[in-house]
């Protein structure tokens, strides 16, 4: 258990160390407002928090740096969420209360601004295929070979998506589809459409849709875009402008994972509704050991639908991303859960 002295100092060696990414001495510390110790007593209790593997020496200087038990004890017990500024929250307000069309837009727009007010890199993963399921599919014809498919879910998030027919399709087969799908896939989860398409539907558009191979053919396309889990990239390169990422094979690494979307979204789920902070060897992952990666999850209608989320170096502004996140994953269920009460 560390005493007050020792907190008080340990707090205010990351702050430092957040600030400028410079080891910290025990000269520095001392001149500020909050600290009222001698520059010795500063020293002694700087070596025992090291030895206790709250602090690590650098080799190039005399000064320490926290290490990730350090910035772990910060976050857990000392850490307060920083007070977002009046412009930020109208930005946030702006994206939030536009008239966007669907919910990816909000969902890409939020990614956008994550990154813009924190300057990381920002990670939205769009509504969980394994939690929404089928409210109900409308087909809108365009042209003898042409129609969009129009997928609604159990939360009032709404797709579209065009689809081609390799030959003309009669309007009343059509139709015929549309009810049929209804009646057979209401309710069922997005990720296991597919599927059913072809054990439950499959046989009951053979007796009743003349153009039955064409159509399940076309709807297993369908279903198999809406069994893929949406993720949204903003300020990928923004870790390029941290000192600890000047190594170029380090971050190439790291921007090489960004495009295997099962592995971004296995290190950004959130397992659990709320915030979530993996510190460096806590993500469990080699080239993320010097990066932390904050998350919320958003939600509507009392279903989770997302998470958005942070990745930044360990020396990271943790008051002012957390707030930022806690602030946007509040406000953003907010309206989606006035979206889903509307739907």
């Amino acid at each position: 258990m560390l005493t007050e002295r020792q907190l008080l100092i340990l707090k205010a060696i990351i702050d430092d160390y957040v600030s400028n990414a410079e080891p910290v001495g025990s000269r520095s510390i001392s001149k500020r407002d909050e600290i009222s110790f001698s520059p010795a007593t500063i020293r002694n209790e700087m070596s025992d928090l090291e030895e206790l593997g709250f602090l690590e020496k650098t080799h190039s200087s005399s000064g320490r740096i926290p290490s990730q038990k350090g910035y772990r004890h910060y976050v857990d017990y000392l850490l307060k969420p920083g007070q977002l500024s009046e412009n930020e929250m109208l930005n946030i307000q702006d994206v939030l209360t536009s008239r966007f069309l669907e919910l990816e837009e909000v969902v890409q727009q939020s990614a956008k601004l994550l990154s813009n007010l924190t300057s990381y890199t920002s990670i939205v993963l769009g509504p969980e295929v394994f939690e929404s399921k089928l409210r109900q599919i409308q087909i809108i014809p365009i042209s003898e070979t042409q129609a969009v498919a129009i997928i609604v879910t159990d939360s009032g998030h709404v797709e579209n998506q065009t689809v081609h027919f390799p030959e003309r399709v009669n309007a009343q087969d059509l139709e015929k589809v549309v009810n049929i799908l209804n009646e057979r896939l209401r309710g069922i989860p997005l990720y296991r459409l597919k599927d059913e398409l072809a054990k439950e539907v499959k046989h009951v558009l053979k007796k009743y849709v003349q153009s039955h191979d064409t159509m399940l053919h076309v709807f297993q396309e369908v279903f198999h875009q809406h069994n893929r889990e949406k993720i949204f990239f903003s300020g990928k390169t923004n870790i390029l402008s941290q000192p600890e990422f000047h190594d170029v094979e380090r971050v190439r690494k790291i921007l090489n994972i960004f495009e295997e979307d099962q592995l971004v979204s296995k290190l950004f789920r959130s397992e659990q509704a709320g915030l979530s902070i993996r510190i460096g060897e806590e993500n469990h992952f080699a080239p993320f050991d010097d990066c932390t990666i904050i998350t919320a999850t958003y939600e509507a209608g009392g279903k989770h639908l997302g998470t958005v989320g942070i990745l930044g170096p360990t020396r990271m502004e943790y008051p002012r991303v957390i707030g930022i996140l806690e602030y946007l994953s509040r406000d953003l269920s907010k309206k989606l859960s006035n979206d889903y009460d509307k739907s």
